[in-house]
């Protein structure tokens, strides 16, 4: 009995063998998908190599050479400003006074009346205001009282026991604008609780954000101080003295830092009021993927401002330099290095696949047509 050969076979092993050459010739002419650069990749960019990035390993000098973080504070101008008296007159106010005279037919007064109000009165831009008989009188940087007992004397001299009351109309004197973040925006009184800093933005309802993110700015004249809220409160010093005319804005915290690469997550993270350090980078975005990444390529990528790039690389630079960090965690004290190195503002957390990961992706590449071809091979049996 003769067996015939299926014709087919010879066209699917022909197949395999195409299917194979063109796997082959895809993988050598396309790269494989990948989350960014390889570690040698960004070697070839460094200055050593013709590139414009310097690409410098974290060691103790380094950590120690980067380890500060931009804080907010107050200058001396805030810082030394006394509070302002909380019923202190100022040119602009309008003031209500009323006059008593002891006689039937005094100064002010008319027969059958013992008192005269005075509407309505303006503080001039130089501070004073003008009371009949009393004449020109500086009102500005005297409290209501003060004024009270001043006029009172001018009028002792042409009118027997004469008594005073002065008021401020509601709604004028010393005021503070806050803005922003805040539960209730407005143009606040400087009034005796609410002097200072802190006080005033209770008096505003609080903020409204997280207070771990809200940062408060105080705009006096062309002056401007920054503080973060909780340091506002854990440090009496910033808690300064307003002044008429100041600004409060309160903003959320627009620094951080971005996570890029083989990690848990691929991410902007916002840095908060914390000093968060390498370490704890990579674990707010869930580690290291423990089946992509290299512990040995973890970089941090930064603009590095003149004066610490020239501590940095022991010798004078011109300006900004672009540095890659290189944080090696297979090292004895690689850990220690990395939760010693702080993350700043603008700062790329960036870590490289291993090298067999690439390896791995083109076997899979190969192995999928070769099962496919086999596929065909054992339907064509």
């Amino acid at each position: 009995m003769t067996v015939k050969l299926s014709p087919t076979r010879p066209v699917v092993a022909l197949a395999m063998r195409l299917t194979l050459i063109a796997a082959m010739t895809l993988l050598a002419a396309c790269s494989l998908p990948r989350s960014g650069p390889s570690k040698n990749e960004i070697y070839s960019g460094a200055v050593e190599k013709g590139g414009n990035t310097h690409v410098i390993y974290v060691n103790d000098h380094v950590a120690r050479a980067t380890n500060f973080a931009p804080s907010y504070g107050f200058s001396n101008s805030f810082l030394r400003a006394g509070q302002v008296g909380a019923d202190e007159i100022r040119a602009g106010d309008v003031l209500g006074l009323a006059i008593w005279e002891n006689v039937d037919d005094g100064l002010l007064t008319s027969l059958g009346t013992s008192s005269t109000a005075l509407q309505e009165i303006q503080v001039d831009s130089g501070g004073y205001i003008f009371v009949p008989y009393a004449g020109r009188v500086q009102a500005a940087g005297n409290t209501p009282d003060q004024l009270r007992q001043i006029i009172t004397e001018r009028l002792a001299t042409q009118t027997p026991d004469p008594q005073v009351t002065v008021a401020r109309v509601a709604g004028d004197g010393a005021t503070v604008s806050v803005m922003g973040k805040v539960t209730a925006q407005g143009v606040y009184p400087i009034e005796r609780p609410t002097r200072t800093l802190g006080a005033m933005l209770a008096r505003a309802g609080g903020v409204s954000i997280e207070p771990e993110i809200a940062v408060i700015t105080v705009k006096r004249g062309n002056d401007n101080g920054k503080v973060w809220l909780t340091d506002l409160y854990s440090n009496a010093s910033n808690d300064i003295a307003l002044r008429p005319g100041d600004v409060i804005l309160v903003e959320e915290d627009q620094r951080s830092f971005t996570a890029l690469g083989a990690l848990g997550g691929q991410t902007r993270v916002p840095l908060g009021n914390e000093m968060i350090n390498g370490v704890e980078a990579v674990a707010m975005v869930g580690g290291l993927n423990s089946n992509l990444a290299d512990p040995t390529g973890v970089f941090i990528l930064r603009d590095e401002p003149e004066s610490v790039a020239s501590r940095v690389l022991g010798k004078t630079v011109s300006g900004s330099q672009r540095i890659a960090y290189v944080l090696d965690l297979t090292r004895p004290n690689g850990l220690f290095l990395a939760r010693d190195f702080l993350i700043r503002d603008g700062d790329t957390v960036y870590v490289t696949e291993a090298p067999y990961v690439q390896w791995q992706k083109r076997l899979a590449a190969l192995i999928g047509p070769i099962n496919s071809a086999n596929s065909l091979q054992n339907l064509s049996q």
